[in-house]
Formats: C-alpha cells, sequence, structure tokens
C-alpha cells in the first residue's frame, strides 16, 4: 500500500539521532510532499530519465522530511530510514545525490542551490526539453550573495522552467523590508505567497507563473 501524507510522521519517527535537525526538516514536510504527490514529474522507476523533473534541496541539513517523503514515493526502501546516520547508511545528516535515488544535489552548505538550479534551468532550456526545476531554500540562506546573482541572471535570461520554493520561518537575521517576493519581483519574477501549510494553496501556487518568468513561492510556516 502507497504511505500517504497522514503516515509521514511514522516514517520520520523511524529517523533518529542527535542530528535530525527536526525543526529544519517539519519545516519543509508539507511543501516536500505536495510537489511530489501532485506537481513534479517523476517516476522512481526511471530517476535518471533525462526528461524528469528536478527537485533540488538547498536546505539540505534537514533532509529528514524529504527522505521521509521519498520513501513514500518509492524511491527508496522504508526499512532504510532505520539506518539515518548510521556509518555505512546512504542516508547521512545531509543528502548526498551518490548515494540516494532521486537526490540532484548533494547539499547542506547553505547558499549554493539556488545557483546550481539556475545553471540547470538553463541548461535544459537550451536543449529544449521540457523538464522543470523547483529548488527549495530557507529564508536566511538568501542572504548569501550568490542567491541574489542567481536572482538577477534568472529574471533577466526569463528561466520560465525555474520556480524557487522558500521556506520562510523567519530566521533571517535581518529580515527582509517589502517582503521576500520583493527581491525577486524588482528583478521581473512572478510571486507568490502563501501559507507552507495549506496543501491546496501551495499546489496552486505551484501551478500559477507565466512561460517565460521564473517564479518563486513563498511559504511561510
Amino acid at each position: 500500500m502507497t504511505p500517504t501524507y497522514d503516515d509521514l510522521p511514522a516514517l520520520m519517527t523511524r529517523m533518529t539521532g542527535d542530528e535530525k535537525h527536526d525543526a529544519s526538516a517539519t519545516s519543509t514536510l508539507d511543501v516536500i510532499w505536495v510537489l511530489y504527490h501532485h506537481v513534479l514529474r517523476t517516476d522512481p522507476a526511471r530517476p535518471e530519465d533525462p526528461d524528469r523533473d528536478r527537485f533540488l534541496v538547498s536546505k539540505g541539513h534537514g533532509p529528514m522530511a524529504y527522505y521521509a517523503v521519498l520513501a513514500a514515493h518509492g524511491f527508496i526502501g522504508i526499512d532504510l530510514l532505520d539506518t539515518f546516520g548510521e556509518f555505512d547508511s546512504p542516508l547521512g545528516y545531509h543528502p548526498d545525490r551518490t548515494l540516494v535515488p532521486g537526490v540532484e544535489i548533494s547539499s547542506g552548505s547553505l547558499g549554493h542551490g539556488l545557483p546550481i538550479a539556475t545553471g540547470t534551468a538553463t541548461a535544459l532550456k537550451l536543449q529544449r526539453r521540457a523538464a522543470r526545476v523547483v529548488v527549495l531554500v530557507g529564508d536566511a540562506e538568501l542572504d548569501e550573495g550568490s542567491n541574489i546573482e542567481a536572482i538577477q541572471y534568472a529574471g533577466r535570461a526569463g528561466l520560465g522552467n525555474l520556480t524557487v520554493v522558500v521556506i520562510d520561518n523567519e530566521s533571517a537575521g535581518l529580515g527582509w523590508p517589502g517582503g521576500i517576493h520583493s527581491r525577486f519581483d524588482i528583478e521581473g519574477w512572478t510571486s507568490t505567497d502563501v501559507d507552507g501549510r495549506d496543501h491546496d494553496a501551495l499546489r496552486a501556487a505551484f501551478e500559477s507563473g507565466t512561460p517565460d518568468t521564473p517564479h518563486v513561492v513563498v511559504a511561510h510556516v
């Protein structure tokens, strides 16, 4: 039987240890579930399909929710969750793209996911593939200058195949005058602010936007 959203807490409970980063992981849970369950075109039987949608987790230091959703959708075995953080387990405290099927980037050092996603979206556009790129970032890591450069480039290049979802748990040290979306709006992105726990609102936000413009979804949790 395919696990449902209601099964996710039990799946996450199977992962134990001092490095779970519970708050960071649970802040992403609803967004990742909606993406895999309703939005992304991915197939666990063909995780390297060149035409798959790409989902990049830049906020990689709390992968517990990510692993639970991957297990629920058949990318990894559910029993593997019991090995989380063990010496010889593929499920480390940071996701590793060489060890876990479905993981697109090895992450955890904050600030790199959005620039990588921008490069990936550019390459897919040049290859004329219809695949979409979605990258999950935290509000605080937007302080990294590399993100600002990526936001500028993606807007000017019209990367309509790129979507950024920002998990806003108000952890940015200096805050965001005018709202996080304003940093994207000024560079020509479309934007939507939503309740990061509302599945219908999240799905609608991911399905909005325009074909020739990158899109940002700010998910408040």
